[in-house]
C-alpha cells in the first residue's frame, strides 16, 4: 500500500509539474500590443502611409478578428469609422465625404500589417486616427493613436556634418579650459610650496644665526 501511494503522489507531483509549466507558458505569452507612430508629419498633395501593427498571443482567426480605422479632428470630437474588417472580403474602406475614394488599405493581414494610405493629402484630413484592433481569444483590445500633422512644406533635413563639426568644437573648447584650469591649479600649488621653502629656510636662517650669537655670547 505504501509503495502505491507513493507512485500516486509522484504521479500527481508531475501532473502539478506541467500544470505549472503550461501556466508560466501562457503567462509568458505577451497581450494584444498595437504599434504605430505618435506623430506623422505629411506634405499637402502628397500621398502618406499610415501604419499600424499588432501582435498577438494567438494566430488571427478571420471568423473572429475585429478592425476598426477611425478619425478624430481632435481627440475631444466624434469619432468617425472609415475603414472597417469583414471576415469574407477583408479590410474595406468606408463611404467618407471626407476621405472619399483617397483611403486604400496597405498592409498585410498575414503579417499583422494593417497599414493605410491616404493620397492628396489636404489641410482638412490633419488630426488623430485611430487604430483599434481585437485578435480573441485575447480578451484586450488594442488601439493605437496617430497624430497626423498637414505641412505646406517639409523641414530641411538636419545636417550631421555640421551638428558633429560643432560638438567636436565645443568638446576641443571644453577640454582646453579644463586643461589651462589644471595647469593654472598646479602652477599655484607649485608656487605655494616654494613659497612655504623659502619662508622655512629663512626660519632656520634666523634661528642658526640666533644660536651663533648665544654662542658668541657665552
Amino acid at each position: 500500500m505504501k509503495m502505491f501511494s507513493a507512485a500516486q503522489d509522484r504521479k500527481t507531483g508531475v501532473q502539478l509539474v506541467s500544470a505549472v509549466l503550461l501556466l508560466l507558458s501562457l503567462s509568458g505569452c505577451s497581450s494584444m500590443d498595437v504599434l504605430v507612430a505618435s506623430k506623422i508629419n505629411a506634405l499637402n498633395g502628397t500621398t502618406v502611409k499610415i501604419s499600424c501593427t499588432f501582435t498577438s498571443c494567438y494566430k488571427m482567426d478571420a471568423g473572429k478578428f475585429v478592425m476598426n480605422w477611425t478619425y478624430q479632428e481632435t481627440l475631444n470630437d466624434t469619432e468617425e469609422m472609415f475603414m472597417t474588417y469583414y471576415s469574407k472580403k477583408g479590410m474595406v474602406p468606408l463611404r467618407s465625404d471626407r476621405f472619399g475614394e483617397r483611403v486604400v488599405f496597405a498592409g498585410n493581414l498575414d503579417k499583422n500589417d494593417l497599414s493605410i494610405t491616404l493620397s492628396d493629402v489636404q489641410l482638412e484630413d490633419e488630426g488623430v486616427y485611430n487604430c483599434y484592433v481585437r485578435n480573441p481569444p485575447d480578451r484586450i483590445q488594442g488601439h493605437g493613436i496617430i497624430q497626423l500633422n498637414v505641412v505646406t512644406e517639409l523641414p530641411p533635413p538636419r545636417d550631421s556634418t555640421i551638428a558633429v563639426a560643432i560638438g567636436a568644437s565645443v568638446g576641443g573648447a571644453l577640454a582646453l579650459l579644463i586643461l589651462s584650469m589644471v595647469v593654472v591649479k598646479c602652477l599655484r600649488r607649485h608656487r605655494k610650496q616654494e613659497l612655504m621653502s623659502e619662508e622655512k629656510m629663512e626660519e632656520e636662517g634666523k634661528l642658526e644665526a640666533e644660536g651663533v650669537a648665544e654662542e658668541g655670547t657665552k
